[in-house]
């Protein structure tokens, strides 16, 4: 393998790329997803989920789970997202 290495590269050292210091970038679907968890409907819809997970913790047996709640809240977020991301996206 190691002659296979040296005849891609010809021979030639291989030139070590520069990493350039890039600010760290941010991503505007998170800082969408966080204002419009703010919103009026998506707190609600939290606040729901909090209720459910709460319900079920402080039971030791039972079948419950919150899947409807977080689905519920991941949609309200998720269309408020909707209308949102693209206008912040340059």
């Amino acid at each position: 393998m190691v002659f296979e290495d040296k005849m891609i590269t010809n021979g030639e050292p291989e030139e070590e790329e520069e990493e350039e210091e890039e600010e760290d970038m941010v991503d505007p679907l998170e800082t969408v997803r966080e204002k419009c968890e703010q919103t009026e409907h998506c707190v609600h819809t939290r606040e729901r989920l909090e209720a459910c997970e709460t319900r079920v913790g402080s039971r030791s047996e039972t079948t419950e789970d919150c899947t409807e709640e977080l689905f519920d809240f991941l949609h309200a977020r998720d269309h408020c997202v909707a209308h949102k991301v693209f206008q912040s996206v340059k």
